[in-house]
Parts: structure tokens; sequence; C-alpha cells
């Protein structure tokens, strides 16, 4: 393999891909990253054998070839060279580094050790704005269970119809729900599918800053999301992920149809008053609430035996019947920061019913949360 390339785009790719290397000592190949070629393009691979990245970007190939090389010490050493453009050469798996001023060898391993990536060969996909799906995704993934004795929960389940996906997640004490719009939707029937948590923050955290359309495919064990280059046609970032089999829990029977109680509030004031009670909450977690629809007045109160407690008051329009209710804070504070609106609606049904927040200017997310009920 002998190849010219920019530093800027081998670094990109490398931090992308890096991203897939897995620390395993049963398997340490793992830790590297596959250097390939194709045709025009240099292309990066890594695997953790559940979550796979594959980057390409172009390079002028005078030879084609591939080596396996540790990916950290790689990035550590390209992130040191000055030169803009870099030359890689590969003779008897040693990988030879050369700019202006800098001359370097690795030695690494053959290209053909490296672990398959599974691909997904089809002409059906779903196509969204990457900004808008990683928005989405954002504001479910931490509702994810972290809990392994039921591992359909820990997964971002995805339900697709016609031109709308659901994204969902729960813990069994709480739940995120997100519709999105599609651009594009080649598929002839609605179905579901439940992706790993940790391929979701990668999808966020790759193509969260991107505007770009983004391809989704999937099979029976297998998801693919992918986006193009801007110059060409060819794709620049395929990441695939195993698929969690189960049954996701039919979660539109819990959420709440009607309400006791109906809150608009400040988000912001709301979050800050939160995060105060959470100061004196005790070993559950506990702050209550107390409205006052006559007064026109939300309570906040919290307690602890060791430090003292806590009692503020935020204005809010409220409609239907005075309440008493507690929830645990980190979920409040977690759904509260997952609504992008200033002003939220809170909806509560007892002292033992769920409650639901919402924006107040959007239909496309809501955020379920199960109370604390009493002793």
């Amino acid at each position: 393999m002998k190849l010219s390339i920019l530093k800027e785009n081998f670094l990109n790719g490398l931090n992308i891909t890096n991203r897939a290397t897995s620390k395993s000592i049963t398997l340490p190949i793992l830790n590297n990253i596959l250097i390939s070629t194709e045709k025009n393009f240099l292309k990066l691979s890594a695997t953790d054998l559940e979550l796979g990245i594959k980057y390409w970007t172009l390079a002028k190939i005078e030879k084609e070839g591939s080596v396996v090389i540790p990916s950290k010490f790689l990035i550590s050493l390209i992130n040191f060279i000055p030169d803009q453009k870099i030359n890689l050469e590969v003779k008897n798996n040693i990988l030879y580094i050369e700019g202006k001023n800098y001359k370097g060898q690795i030695k690494g391993l053959s290209g053909e050790e490296f672990p398959i990536i599974p691909e997904i060969k089809s002409e059906n996909f779903l196509e969204i704005n990457s900004k808008v799906l990683s928005e989405g995704l954002s504001q479910v993934v931490d509702t994810a269970s972290s809990s392994q004795t039921r591992p359909e929960i820990e997964g971002i389940y995805f339900s697709l119809n016609k031109d709308l996906v659901e994204i969902v997640a729960t813990d069994s004490f709480r739940l995120a729900e997100r519709k999105i719009n599609l651009t594009k939707n080649l598929f002839d029937q609605p179905f579901s599918l439940i992706v790993l948590q940790k391929t979701i923050r990668e999808i966020i955290n790759i193509f969260g800053e991107k505007t770009e359309k983004l391809k989704i495919y999937f099979s029976p064990n297998q998801a693919m999301f992918e986006s193009k280059m801007t110059e060409t046609n060819h794709p620049q970032v395929q990441i695939t992920s195993r698929l969690i089999e189960g049954e996701y829990p039919n979660y539109k029977e819990i959420i709440p149809k009607e309400f006791k109680t109906q809150l608009i509030l400040q988000k912001q004031d709301f979050l800050n008053q939160i995060k105060t009670a959470s100061l004196f909450s005790g070993k559950i977690n506990e702050v209550k609430l107390k409205t006052d629809p006559e007064q026109g007045i939300v309570e906040i109160f919290s307690q602890n035996p060791d430090l003292g407690q806590s009692k503020s008051q935020i204005k809010s329009k409220i409609k239907g019947e005075k309440i008493e209710t507690s929830f645990n804070y980190r979920f409040l504070i977690g759904g509260l920061s997952s609504v992008n609106s200033k002003e939220i609606i809170f909806e509560l049904n007892g002292e033992e019913g769920p409650g639901v927040l919402k924006p107040a200017d959007e239909k496309d997310f809501i955020y379920v949360i199960m109370p604390i009920k009493s002793a």
C-alpha cells in the first residue's frame, strides 16, 4: 500500500473510527484500526464486534493494500506531525509515515486478521436529517435502562410507520418518546427494532452537528447508519450495529390519556428550583410537589434528617384539582433537561399516577415519570 493524504482528513477519520475500538484483553486486535484502500479512497475500519464504524476519505492512491495499526498510538502520532500532507506506505505489515520534516514507522498486523464488519445489502432504506435525528435521540438516550436483567429496555426502540418514526426509551420508572418525520421511507410495511444504547450515543457524537441526510438500513439482526460525502455519492461514514433481540414493552399503555392537574411552568425556573430542592433530598431522592390552583402556585419541598429542609414556590398556570405528589429529583431533572422549550406542561395524576412532561409549543416529545409512592 502506498498513498498520500491530507493530515486533517486522515485524523478526522481516525478519531471517528476509534470510537468503535475495544480494550479487549482476549482479542487485542480490537484495539486496532484497519487501514485499507478502495480505488481512490482510503478506508478506515474499527469494531468491538457489536458496533462497527467504517470511514472513507479521498486520497492519492499509488498502490493498494491494507494494514492493522494500534488506534490510539497512531492518533497520538498523527496529531504531533505538523505537515499538512502525509505519505503512507506499507511493507511487510510495517506502516511507514513520512511528512516534509518527519519519518516514522509503526509495526502492524496483516489486514486479513481483522474481523469482518457485517454489511447490509438492501435497496430499502429510511432517510432522515442527521441533526434532527441526533437531537431526537439525545432527548431519549439517557432514559434507557442500565440494568442487564432486561436487555430489551437497555436499548432504544424504533417504531416505523410510513413517514414517521417513534423513538422510545424506558427504565420502567420513566419513559421518553420522540416522534420524527422521515424524509424518505422505502420500506413497504411498518416494523420495529431495538438498537444498542452505545450505538445511539455514537450516532449522536458523530452526526450531531451535521445537517446532511442520513440513510438507515435494517436487517433482522443488524442496523446500518450511513452518510455520504459532499463531493461524491460515495459513503463517508457507516455505523453498523447489532440489534437487541426481544419484545419491547407495550409502552403506549402507560402513557396517561387524561390528567387530574395540569401545570404550565417556565422550564428554567422550575428546573432551578428542583435542583435547589435536590440538595436537601434524602436517600430516595424525593422532592414533593403541592399545587394550589386558586393561588396559581406550586410548592416544592424536600428534607433530609441530617441536613435540614428546603421549601420554595413557583408561579404556574394550574388547571384541575389540588394535588400532592412526590418524584425522584434525578428523573425530574432528566426530563426537564430533555424538553427543548422555554415553557413546559406538567400533567399530574394524583399521588400514585404517572406525571407527563412535554413542551408547551410542540407535540413531538413526551416524558412520563412515575411518582414515589407513600409508604
